[in-house]
C-alpha cells in the first residue's frame, strides 16, 4: 500500500504552532514511507473562511518547507461531489431524509434541560425524580430520528436534511496509532447531518468524501478530533470504503502545562519567521514536541525522515518551550550557509540605513560570529560594532577606558599598527603583543582603550579579529577619531 497523508486546515484563522506540528508529522510520515503528502483547505465554513487566512496558511507551509506533492484541494469546490455521495447513501439505505426542524430540535433540548432541572426540586419522591431524569436523558441523548426507519414525510414539499443512519447498539472500537484502543458505545452516536436543509454538505461528510477521493491512507491529526473519528468511520462503512489508519496526537500546552495561549507563544507560524527563527529550526523543534527517538535532541531533515514513526509520539500533551526553541535555532544558525544567512540578516542590519561599506566588514565577520545570537535580530545586533558610523560616541565604560593614560597607549599602538605590511588577525595580534612587551604593559591595559576606540563600548569578539574585519582604513580612522576628539577637548580646556 502506498502511503498518502494530508494536512487539512480550516482557513478561519492563523496557522498556529499546533497545526504546523500536525502538518510536519504528516509530511515526515509520508516521506519516511516514500509516499505522498497532500494539502486540503477546508473552507466549507463560508462565513468564517477568508482568502487572507488561506493565503497565510499557504505562505506558512511554504516557509516551513512542507510542500504538498499535489496542488492544494479546496474543499468548498467539491460540494457537488459531497452531495452526490449523500444521495448515493440514501439509495443504499445508509442515510435518510429527516424532516425534523431546527426549532423542533431546539425545543426538544430545552424540554430535556427543564426535566433535568425539575428533578432537582425539593419534595420529590425518588420515583418522581428517577422518572424526570429518565425523560431528560431520552430528550438530551444523541438524536435518533423517527424518520431513520422510513417514516413518511409530513408533506410532499416539507424541507429536510439528509442524515446518516448511526450504528445500532454495541461497542465501537478504534485502534488509534497514538491513543491505543479507544472504545465508546454506539448509543453515544447521533444520526448526524450529512446535508443541511439548503443542500450544502456538512464538515463531517466533506472530510470523509475528500479523504476517500484523495486516497488518504493515514490520518494524523490533533486529539481534539478523536470524537469525530467515531462519527466519521460510519460514513466510510456506509459507503463500503476502506477506513484510513488514524492517529490522534495530543495538543501542545504551554511550559507551565496550561492550555496554549498567546502568552505561551501560540502565535501564527509566520510570526516565528518575523521573530527571526529559521524554518529548519522550527521543523527540528516541532518534531521534538511530544515525540522522541532515543536520546537524540536535534534532527536534520534527512534524519527526521529516516527516524519518524507514529509510535514515538507521547500520549501526554507536549509543551512549548521558547528557550529550547532558541537553543535549537542557535544550532541551525551556526550551520547555515554564509550567503543565505547574510541575506536573512540584511533586513535587520539595514533597518535604519543601508550597509554601504560596512557590508564587506559584516561578510568578513559572519563565518566567525554565527554563535552570537539565538535569533536573526539578536545575531544582527551582534554586528553593531561593525556597522556603527564614524565618529563613534563611546558609552560611559568606553569613555573611562579612554583616559589620558589610555589615549597615550592608544597613540603609541596606533603608530605600530600603521607600520604593518599585512593586515591579518594573526599579524595584528603579534604586533599588539610586541608593543606590550616593549612598553612593559599588559594586554588589559592596552586592549581596553583600543577596544573602546574601535567599538565605542559595543559588544565585540577578540580585538585582533575586530581590527581585521574593520579593515586597515576604518580601524585606523576610528582610532584617529578618538585621539583627535581627545586633543580637541584638551585644547578647549587650555
Amino acid at each position: 500500500m502506498s502511503v498518502v497523508t494530508r494536512f487539512a486546515p480550516s482557513p478561519t484563522g492563523m496557522l498556529h504552532i499546533g497545526g504546523a506540528r500536525t502538518a510536519l508529522f504528516n509530511y515526515l510520515f509520508a516521506k519516511r514511507h516514500k509516499g505522498k503528502f497532500l494539502l486540503r483547505i477546508e473552507d466549507t465554513d463560508r462565513e468564517r473562511s477568508t482568502p487572507e487566512a488561506t493565503a497565510a496558511i499557504l505562505e506558512g507551509m511554504e516557509w516551513l518547507g512542507l510542500t504538498s506533492d499535489e496542488p492544494p484541494v479546496m474543499q468548498f469546490e467539491r460540494a457537488g461531489r459531497h452531495a452526490e455521495i449523500a444521495n448515493e447513501m440514501i439509495a443504499r439505505g445508509t442515510a435518510f431524509r429527516c424532516y425534523a426542524t431546527q426549532e423542533e430540535l431546539q425545543a426538544r433540548r430545552e424540554l430535556g434541560e427543564e426535566k433535568r432541572q425539575a428533578a432537582k426540586a425539593e419534595g420529590l419522591t425518588e420515583d418522581e425524580k428517577a422518572a424526570l431524569l429518565a425523560e431528560a436523558h431520552e430528550l438530551l441523548a444523541p438524536y435518533r430520528s423517527p424518520w431513520r426507519d422510513g417514516a413518511p414525510a409530513p408533506s410532499l414539499d416539507a424541507p429536510f436534511t439528509v442524515r446518516l443512519k448511526a450504528p445500532d447498539g454495541g461497542e465501537r472500537v478504534l485502534e488509534d496509532g497514538v491513543q491505543g484502543t479507544v472504545r465508546i458505545q454506539a448509543s453515544e452516536l447521533d444520526d448526524l447531518i450529512l446535508l443541511r436543509a439548503d443542500g450544502t454538505p456538512t464538515y463531517m461528510l466533506a472530510v470523509v468524501v475528500d479523504d476517500h477521493d484523495m486516497g488518504i491512507t493515514h490520518i494524523i491529526r490533533g486529539d481534539d478530533h478523536l470524537r469525530n473519528a467515531f462519527r466519521q468511520i460510519p460514513i466510510y462503512e456506509a459507503m463500503g470504503w476502506d477506513v484510513p489508519n488514524m492517529a490522534h496526537v495530543p495538543m501542545i500546552h504551554g511550559s507551565d502545562g496550561a492550555k496554549l495561549s498567546k502568552r505561551h507563544g501560540a502565535l501564527s507560524t509566520l510570526a516565528y519567521r518575523e521573530m527571526g527563527y529559521l524554518p529548519e529550526a522550527m521543523r527540528a523543534y516541532l518534531l521534538r514536541i511530544g515525540w522522541s527517538h532515543g536520546d537524540q535532541e536535534i534532527f536534520t531533515d534527512a534524519e527526521a525522515i529516516a527516524a519518524f514513526d507514529i509510535e514515538g509520539t507521547n500520549r501526554a500533551p507536549g509543551r512549548l518551550d521558547l528557550d529550547k526553541l532558541g537553543q535549537v535555532n542557535s544550532h541551525f544558525l551556526r550551520l547555515a550557509d554564509d550567503e543565505r544567512l547574510f541575506g536573512l540578516l540584511r533586513p535587520y542590519l539595514e533597518a535604519e540605513k543601508p550597509l554601504g561599506e560596512a557590508e564587506a566588514r559584516v561578510r568578513a565577520a559572519l563565518p566567525h560570529m554565527k554563535d552570537r545570537g539565538a535569533t536573526l535580530p539578536e545575531l544582527a545586533e551582534a554586528f553593531a560594532f561593525l556597522t556603527a558610523a564614524r565618529p563613534l560616541s563611546p558609552n560611559k565604560k568606553a569613555r573611562k577606558a579612554l583616559s589620558p593614560a589610555g589615549l597615550d597607549h592608544l597613540r603609541g599602538l596606533s603608530d605600530e599598527l600603521r607600520r604593518m605590511s599585512q593586515w591579518t588577525a594573526e599579524a595584528i595580534s603579534s604586533t599588539i603583543a610586541d608593543y606590550c612587551t616593549i612598553q612593559g604593559l599588559t594586554m588589559g591595559v592596552v586592549g581596553q582603550p583600543l577596544r573602546a576606540a574601535l567599538t565605542g563600548g559595543l559588544p565585540a569578539p577578540d580585538i585582533a579579529p575586530v581590527l581585521e574585519w574593520l579593515g586597515r582604513e576604518e580601524a585606523l580612522a576610528r582610532i584617529d577619531d578618538q585621539l583627535t576628539s581627545a586633543s580637541g577637548l584638551a585644547d578647549e580646556t587650555e
